[in-house]
């Protein structure tokens, strides 16, 4: 059966999810995870957690899904040892450097790759597969027939997204907590700024960003004969009534092979949700139906009420075993118990002794060895052999029982016996000294002029539909001696495949040998094409063991993760080239939601369309590859008046990003850059890598 998977921010909110049918929980454990803000586990309670749950048939998946830098991973290591001994079954990653880790220390944990990954086509989830990953939590935007066409084809077991909040961008692509709050997603602090209005004029007046929270509940069956293994329910923060409502719902539609009732569906509704909920992703029906708030009002006392009672009031969740006992003459009376895993426990008591009025029968002693209440197990099958005419006190026949109950209970929460490692840096690369050189990426092939090109850039980073459809841009860099990388879209489902394939293998007939993947998903189709990878900024390179991590997957250079310091990135060792972007309006959002068709209700992508938020900050939306947005940032990433800072931190190169600056200011930056000339900026940033990034 499907497995459910539950939130758990607290051990209250554990017992809520294993006592209302959770087949898995999953939980925060020290400060490694999306979710720092939540109640997150102590030593004790993680392992008291895990033991509850596993002697409950539950399993434990732990979150350690943030993007982590070289001086946290030793800490993480130390984590990873704890939960490898409690016995966790699973740890969600985001960061390729942390999997590395994770396969040192504790090899015999399960790894799954968390939404944060971005792995949204079963080139990404082969990806996943091939760096020891046994399952893939999949983009929470595909639709169904993504989704089973994953599943029908996909080497590791396949998570989807049931029941909870969506961000508005694609996870793992998120910057926009960070730019303009200090606090990252992708380091498990994000503050949520899409829940604040925003609009297209001069007031910030709409939420073109709050989607309202996802529910599949009336699509179980379906995901189940897609070959889905797991249906996560988000929510590690919020409350175990909560997750006690939600839980319950779907595992009694799970179980019975039903549909929701009415009545379930209101105790969802008002247990949590942003205006009801929405299916748009999964039916592939996106606009703006899609998107609601949250609407302030009275908690559901009532409901909320009933729910504590199910995780409150005894045990809801009872596992089946079988008790034995043998009364025989002579002999000390014996118990045993079963479970369906086949461990076998037993105990003795006294010698019964000979009846003088009513002896004890096999029906007698099968009747008391049932009696379980009270205990997470109700007995299957009880089997007697008693003797006859022999006497026991049906006390000691009790205790008896509950003495192999709780020795059985003792073997289930056991920590199973695991291979430890340490965890090993490894060899250290020398920052190269040579200063580094300047490449660009446009947006539009019309940026490529003559001008440009007379200046010399090592590289231009040219997106596939662009470099497909104007080839002539793709010559002008080849006869002026400038490289020519296709950029890949950091978005691509697998019914889109054939479309960007035609792309690319366009280009690289016209003699371009190099690409720019921002995702493993892309990674991995570029190096099947035959084009030499290089990493973007979407991959989160964030410490040293990524690098090598990626070095193992072919790829030949990479891009460091704009939310990192300058000190960071100097101190990293690079075992590939690194870049860092330097220049360009920093894109903040990737969106499947088309806001610019929501909001005129046409498909308009020329420039000019620009969110502004409640301080009256604008932000360019842009079109992206495959009818998407990015949003990016208002303020212009300026750092050309910093060289000597970004000189001395071991970069191969630095980059350009052009995407909204015409073919003529994009020569006055590169010019600057170069040191001549003294174009500034209007509004300008120096981007996080002065400031500490929580």
């Amino acid at each position: 059966m499907l497995e459910l998977l539950a939130p758990a921010g607290s051990m209250e909110s554990v017992q809520a999810a294993v006592q209302n049918g959770a087949g898995a929980v999953y939980l925060g454990y020290g400060d490694f995870n999306a979710r720092r803000n939540a109640k997150n586990f102590t030593r004790e309670e993680a392992a008291a957690a895990v033991s509850y749950c596993h002697l409950r048939d539950t399993k434990v998946h732990l979150t350690l899904n943030t993007l982590l830098t070289d001086r946290e991973l030793p800490r993480a290591a130390q984590v990873a040892a704890e939960i490898s001994e409690m016995g966790v079954d699973a740890v969600i990653v985001q960061d390729l450097g942390v999997a590395r880790m994770l396969r040192q220390v504790a090899p015999d944990v399960h790894l799954h790759a968390s939404t944060q990954m971005t792995v949204h086509s079963l080139d990404g989830v082969k990806e996943c597969a091939d760096l020891g990953m046994t399952r893939a939590v999949l983009s929470r935007e595909l639709s169904r027939d993504q989704i089973a066409y994953i599943c029908q084809n996909s080497p590791i077991e396949i998570e989807v997204f049931g029941h909870g909040a969506l961000c508005m961008c694609y996870s793992g692509q998120c910057y926009l907590s960070s730019m303009i709050g200090g606090r990252s997603g992708n380091r498990g602090l994000c503050a949520q700024p899409c829940r604040l209005k925003y609009g297209w004029g001069k007031r910030a007046d709409e939420y073109p960003l709050s989607l309202k929270d996802m529910s599949l509940v009336g699509y179980l069956k379906e995901l189940e004969d897609m070959g889905v293994a797991c249906l996560k329910l988000e929510g590690r923060m919020k409350r175990p009534e909560y997750v006690a409502i939600v839980t319950r719902v779907y595992a009694d539609a799970l179980r019975e092979g039903r549909e929701p009732t009415a009545e379930e569906l209101r105790q969802l509704e008002a247990a949590f949700s942003r205006q009801g909920f929405t299916q748009g992703y999964f039916l592939d029906q996106k606009g703006p139906d899609m998107f609601g708030t949250r609407q302030e009002g009275e908690d559901p006392r009532e409901l909320f009420a009933q729910a504590r009672t199910t995780y409150e009031s005894g045990e809801n969740r009872k596992t089946p075993v079988r008790l034995y006992a043998w009364i025989q003459a002579g002999e000390p009376a014996q118990v045993a118990a079963e479970d369906a895993q086949g461990r076998v426990v037993q105990v003795e008591g006294p010698v019964p002794e000979a009846a003088v009025n009513v002896p004890l029968t096999r029906e007698k002693v099968e009747g008391q060895l049932g009696r379980t209440g009270g205990t997470p197990f109700h007995c299957e099958k009880a089997t007697a052999r008693v003797d006859e005419g022999l006497s026991l006190p049906l006390s000691a026949l009790n205790a008896l029982r509950r003495q192999a109950l709780e020795k059985l209970s003792q073997e289930r929460a056991r920590p199973p016996e695991r291979k430890t490692g340490e965890y090993h840096p490894g060899v250290r690369y020398e920052n190269p000294k040579a200063p580094p050189a300047l490449t660009a990426s446009v947006r539009r092939a019309e940026q490529i002029t003559p001008e440009l090109l007379a200046l010399k850039p090592e590289r231009i980073y040219l997106p596939c539909d662009e470099g497909a459809a104007c080839p002539d841009a793709v010559r002008r860099c080849q006869e002026a001696g400038v490289a020519v990388s296709v950029q890949l879209p950091r978005i691509c489902w697998d019914r889109e495949m054939p479309q960007l394939e035609q792309q690319l293998n366009t280009v690289k007939e016209l003699g371009v040998t190099e690409a720019l993947a921002g995702t493993l998903d892309g990674v991995r189709r570029a190096r099947e094409l035959g084009f030499q990878v290089r990493s973007d900024f979407g991959i989160g390179v964030y410490n040293s063991q990524t690098l090598k991590e990626l070095k193992k997957l072919g790829v030949e250079g990479a891009t460091a993760s704009f939310e990192l310091k300058f000190a960071q990135i100097r101190d990293l060792s690079k075992a590939i080239p690194m870049e860092a972007i330097v220049y360009g309006q920093l894109p903040l959002m990737i969106t499947e939601n088309c806001i610019i068709h929501n909001h005129t209700g046409r498909h308009s992508c020329e420039e000019g369309q620009r969110l502004v938020d409640r301080k009256g900050e604008h932000f360019p939306v842009v079109k992206a590859w495959g009818c998407r947005n990015e949003i990016l940032n208002g303020k212009t990433l300026f750092l050309a008046d910093k060289a000597a800072d970004y000189q001395r931190l071991g970069l191969t190169s630095v980059r350009l990003l052009f995407t909204t600056e015409s073919p003529e200011e994009c020569v006055r930056v590169l010019e600057r850059y170069l040191g001549r000339g003294r174009y500034r900026p209007g509004e300008f940033t120096r981007g996080l890598y002065y400031r500490d990034v929580e």
